[in-house]
């Protein structure tokens, strides 16, 4: 395990699969970096990629200071980059695209390319109410200690699949993942956004949209967005694939893109 400081003082817990040039994993909902997804998602990348592979504050053995802010993510991402040699591409999944592009966002200089897979944003208003209210009924089981609760609210309200949900909770790891339920607040603050399309006029890191055959519609309205906003953004949609990809099939889109 290797550790970062953050610009806000929180310590990074972070591994290193070393092979080829940086690429820094930026995971979303209730993953951490000893989570077996992330760990097999990881050592695949791997195979072309020098892998950064973090706990995102308040998971696993990083750190974390309240109250909670996005800014704070974007900085602990930037501390990786940093560590990374100062300029690094990013794979973001989830609610960590949205964080990948956040950050290149503010840090184009910093950031070599970005692929997003299944950008988490709200996708219009009507949706956006939607999940919010989602976010609502979920901090009342965080702050009643319900932690299983919201987090079975919260993979039923985001339509994931039900033979990864029936995975989840038979891993072993969901005893961990059933300790950092209180970061979905986190994961709800960032995709309770609508696409940021109005900042992406000038945006020049090149970008990579993915999304998976059988995700929900609601990520192919984000991605039609960011296509359209982003100048010569890519865009695949992986056949066979849903919110909870192959790495494999992801690593073939990412070599071809990022290498």
């Amino acid at each position: 395990m290797n550790t970062v400081i953050s610009n806000d003082g929180t310590k990074l817990a972070y591994n290193i699969f070393r092979n080829g040039p940086p690429l820094i994993y930026i995971t979303g909902a209730t993953c951490f970096r000893n989570f077996t997804p992330v760990l097999y998602d990881s050592s695949v990348f791997a195979t072309e990629f020098k892998v950064y592979n973090y706990d995102r504050r308040g998971r696993g053995d990083s750190k974390n200071k309240l109250p909670y802010s996005r800014e704070r993510e974007l900085e602990d991402i930037i501390a990786l980059i940093d560590k990374a040699g100062g300029k690094a591409s990013l794979y973001g999944h989830s609610s960590g695209a949205i964080l990948a592009l956040e950050v290149a966002m503010m840090m184009e200089d910093k950031v070599e390319k970005i692929a997003l897979y299944d950008c988490s944003y709200s996708p219009n208003k009507k949706e956006q109410n939607e999940f919010i209210n989602l976010g609502n009924n979920l901090r009342k089981y965080l702050e009643q200690g319900k932690y299983e609760e919201a987090i079975n609210r919260f993979y039923l309200g985001i339509g994931l699949p039900a033979e990864a949900f029936i995975y989840f909770r038979q891993s072993p790891d969901w005893s961990t993942m059933v300790a950092l339920a209180p970061t979905l607040a986190y994961d709800i603050r960032l995709a309770s956004d609508i696409p940021p399309v109005e900042s992406l006029a000038d945006f020049k890191v090149p970008t990579h949209i993915i999304v998976g055959e059988n995700s929900p519609q609601s990520i192919y309205s984000v991605a039609d967005q960011l296509k359209k906003s982003i100048t010569d953004a890519t865009f695949t949609k992986l056949k066979g694939q849903d919110h909870m990809p192959d790495p494999e099939s992801v690593l073939g889109e990412l070599t071809k893109f990022l290498k």
